[in-house]
């Protein structure tokens, strides 16, 4: 009988061999998940015997991520920020990047008198980011968006298991909200290139909606649109934030050039790459 040990090391001997980043702790991320249990438990029951049922899913498991399938649509969820959210391949894996812009949303609003004030969540996607500032700043009124009905349909389930209250809006960026206004918005829409999606790591590529990375020949395409749409949807003293590409700073401060915008600020990630843009609705 293999005990816990015994798969952990046969699991990470497997995904070293096939080439995947990190094997070891992908080894017991699947593991734990397998059994329902913590990394480190792995540890403090390491001859443990596993049943025949357990195997049998750890091997499962097992073989998709050695083919590439990345660790999250395999468990089928993940941890953003305080919240536990369903993903699957309808839906963008949330990057720590994106964790990094809600957290930074949510310190700027805990300073502020946010009851009745609303906030739109646009290419929602897994609704990660209205979620995530909704259930922080509850007094706020969240509305998310998106285009594909699979993927709002998976942001309402993470709404509902994380007790938040928000709307959800089937369409194309501000379409469904017309005749409406907010006092935030958040959007981190597709701005891979055409080009730059050919370039991408495998498991990105293979796996993950090519709609909700592709923006375009440039890669700007949604933010153009966007400088165009907001200003009939945005109350006086808007905030708006976005996350964008490394290198589409100095392109979003000249799409964004209008004297209406009081402020602009493109900001780095920890990694030091340009990867948020935040505007002040004059």
């Amino acid at each position: 009988m293999h005990t816990l040990l015994d798969i952990l090391t046969l699991s990470a001997d497997y995904l070293k061999k096939k080439e995947i980043e990190s094997p070891r702790r992908q080894a017991e991320e699947l593991l734990a998940a397998v059994l329902g249990m913590g990394r480190m438990d792995l540890y403090l029951d390491h001859d443990r015997p596993l049943e025949e049922d357990e195997l049998q899913k750890s091997r499962a498991w097992l073989k998709r991520r050695g083919e590439g399938e990345p660790l999250a649509y395999i468990v089928g969820s993940l941890d953003f920020l305080e919240c536990r959210l369903r993903v699957n391949r309808d839906v963008l894996i949330p990057r720590p990047e994106t964790e990094i812009l809600a957290d930074k949303i949510i310190q700027l609003l805990s300073h502020k008198t946010t009851e009745g004030q609303i906030l739109w969540d646009l290419c929602c996607g897994s609704g990660c980011l209205g979620i995530a500032i909704k259930k922080k700043i509850p007094l706020l009124k969240v509305s998310l968006v998106d285009i594909c009905p699979k993927a709002l349909a998976i942001a309402k389930q993470n709404a509902s298991s994380n007790e938040v209250d928000v709307e959800c809006f089937l369409g194309d960026l501000l379409t469904p909200l017309a005749g409406k206004k907010a006092d935030y918005l958040v959007c981190n829409p597709p701005y891979v290139t055409a080009e730059e999606y050919l370039l991408l790591d495998r498991e990105v590529r293979d796996h993950e909606p090519k709609t909700a990375l592709v923006g375009g020949k440039t890669g700007l395409e949604y933010y153009k649109r966007l400088s165009e749409m907001l200003p009939n949807y945005l109350n006086r003293g808007a905030f708006v934030w976005f996350e964008i590409g490394d290198g589409q700073g100095e392109r979003l401060l000249e799409i964004f050039k209008a004297p209406i915008w009081s402020s602009k600020k493109v900001e780095k990630d920890w990694s030091g790459r340009e990867r948020f843009f935040s505007l002040e609705f004059e």
